[in-house]
């Protein structure tokens, strides 16, 4: 098991992260807590992860100025459920990316496994929790060194390096998040 704490530099937020081993994979869970714009937040997720990287099933609970909402998503085959509906436009996506969290960047850092200068274009399931919105995101991800990774969103400019540590956690994304602790 691993816990760590990051800080949400632009979302004003902290976020309690565990992950552990089990036989078939991992098990990400989560806590954060923050205020962005007016809007006073807590957010719960759990992620199950096989051994590859990928992502079998997720919940994400979250309360945005007393007004509640549940995500659930599971792959079943090349398909996403979402909410109890297959979600067509989402078919052969293999990555989540949760707006309040550099944990789904971890995902593609350890699933791609890209050699130094190494890049793949992914397409991702962009979860915006503060806006309610799900929608699909292009991004590509370039290895830049053994613990730096660019990461370039296709359909926006924006652009940022992340380093990670030797698990492939994210240490710092900058203006986005920083890992303030850590423990094995």
């Amino acid at each position: 098991m691993k816990t760590l704490i990051w800080k949400g530099i632009c979302y004003e937020s902290l976020e309690y992260f565990n992950i552990r081993e089990n036989q078939t994979g991992y098990t990400a869970t989560s806590k954060i807590i923050g205020c962005y714009e007016n809007k006073i937040y807590h957010v719960n997720y759990t992620i199950s992860i096989d051994k590859s990287w990928n992502i079998l099933e997720f919940t994400i609970e979250s309360e945005i100025n007393t007004k509640k909402n549940l995500i659930r998503g599971r792959k079943i085959q090349n398909e996403w459920k979402i909410n109890d509906t297959i979600n067509t436009h989402l078919k052969g996506f293999t990555f989540i990316d949760i707006s309040l969290t550099p944990f789904t960047n971890t995902l593609p850092v350890n699933h791609l496994q890209l050699p130094e200068n190494g890049s793949q274009e992914i397409e991702a399931i962009y979860i915006d929790i503060l806006n309610n919105q799900i929608k699909p995101a292009g991004q590509r991800y370039t290895r830049t060194s053994v613990n730096t990774y660019l990461y370039e969103n296709i359909r926006t400019d924006f652009k940022a390096d992340i380093t990670v540590n030797e698990s492939g956690l994210i240490e710092n994304y900058p203006q986005l998040f920083k890992k303030i602790a850590e423990y094995d």
